[in-house]
């Protein structure tokens, strides 16, 4: 930071400049099965996805109002054995294709390869912001503010962010270290 006519100029990724009005935008996150496709159980196959006869309409409509449109999808099949990431892709590239022949369009696809056996209020987010601190708190878990990057600044402005770190760490390593050593003491309970 350097003083210019006795105020505080930051770089441009500074806290001080997060505080700055921004454009906000808002996403649409939509769940694949069962939602935009037939849930069959493990889609293993890409002749075995079926669109609903609605859901590229609907997606039409959300490009139509510049809404970015994110496909989040959970895929324990992976982990199954059910089907691989390359199977996967396969799925989700015929998937955009049956969209795209319809006019409709999305953003992103992310899927979770892993069983369903992860808890927020056991996990952890670590980060050098306040919003990777909302975001832990926003998933119920807990979050780890390093003081690398930006933690520092963000460390020294808490009052005007809407969440609290859980903990606080020089960096990641140390947050790793307590991490461990609280899920260790927690074993021993």
């Amino acid at each position: 930071m350097t003083l210019i006519d006795g105020d505080i100029a930051a770089s441009h990724d500074s806290v001080l400049e997060q505080t700055k009005p921004v454009h906000r935008r808002a996403a649409v996150f939509i769940d694949r099965d069962g939602t935009i496709n037939e849930d069959i159980g493990y889609l293993s196959h890409p002749d075995d996805l079926h669109i609903y006869s609605f859901a590229a309409e609907a997606i039409r409509l959300l490009n139509d109002a510049n809404l970015p449109i994110i496909v989040i999808t959970n895929q324990s099949g992976i982990a199954r054995g059910f089907l691989d990431e390359l199977m996967l892709a396969r799925i989700h590239e015929r998937l955009l294709n049956k969209l795209a022949q319809q006019g409709a369009h999305v953003d992103g696809i992310y899927y979770c390869p892993h069983h369903p056996r992860i808890f927020p209020n056991e996990s952890y987010v670590i980060g050098d912001k306040s919003s990777d601190i909302n975001l832990a708190t926003n998933a119920g878990a807990k979050g780890i503010l390093v003081l690398t990057g930006y933690g520092a600044s963000t460390y020294a402005n808490l009052e005007r962010f809407p969440c609290y770190p859980s903990m606080v760490a020089e960096d990641l390593l140390e947050a790793v270290r307590l991490i461990l050593t609280e899920r260790q003491q927690q074993s021993r309970d």
